[in-house]
């Protein structure tokens, strides 16, 4: 039988590389997506094939592009020729206060966080049958954890809004849901405070 097959969005660190690494003692082929870090998801890549046997393969992708999410999907069907499960993970935040934050960063992270999430679950549709989609969101986007980190409290707000409407949208073949994980120490959260 053929392994089934997950994409996990920005996984070369943190909570994404976590999932992969998941996914992969549960045997399925990952697809290891990233902008920056190309050594981590190399060194990602060959542990998990290494240690759990199963493909893995890096793919470099702007999740807010359309091109790049377009030419990261056809080379994943072009090999494998569907996707399983699919994990919108990738995700930045600016951290700065109201008067601080640019526009521009503030529109950088609302591309990523929840234009990415929907860019990627479009492209993955069509080759989803009996699928499931995750979407990382936060507890930032059910309260106010910090003022300072409004761009981010925002996009995963608009994630979760997402998220219903996926639902709506892809069933009765593909399940869609959110998770919304608390604080969680990874290279995104350094120099940040626990709250």
């Amino acid at each position: 039988m053929d392994k089934k097959v997950a994409l996990i969005t920005g996984s070369s660190h943190g909570i994404g590389r976590a999932t992969a690494i998941e996914f992969a003692k549960h045997g399925y082929n990952v697809i290891i997506n990233y902008v920056k870090g190309e050594e981590d998801a190399t060194d990602l890549n060959q542990e998990l094939e290494e240690k759990y046997h199963i493909e893995a393969i890096v793919c470099q992708a702007d999740v807010s592009d359309e091109d790049q999410v377009q030419n990261m999907i056809e080379t994943v069907i072009k090999k494998y020729g569907k996707i399983d499960a699919l994990v919108n993970n990738a995700g930045i935040v600016y951290d700065r206060a109201f008067a601080d934050i640019k526009v521009d960063e503030f529109k950088e992270t609302l591309n990523i966080d929840v234009l990415g999430a929907f860019i990627v679950s479009r492209a993955v549709a069509p080759y989803m049958r009996n699928g499931a989609i995750v979407n990382v969101s936060s507890t930032n986007g059910t309260k106010t954890i910090s003022p300072d980190c409004l761009d981010y409290n925002i996009a995963k707000i608009g994630l979760q809004s997402l998220t219903r409407d996926l639902a709506f949208q892809f069933r009765p073949n593909i399940r869609v849901n959110a998770v919304a994980p608390g604080w969680v120490n990874t290279r995104m959260n350094d120099g940040l405070d626990n709250l």
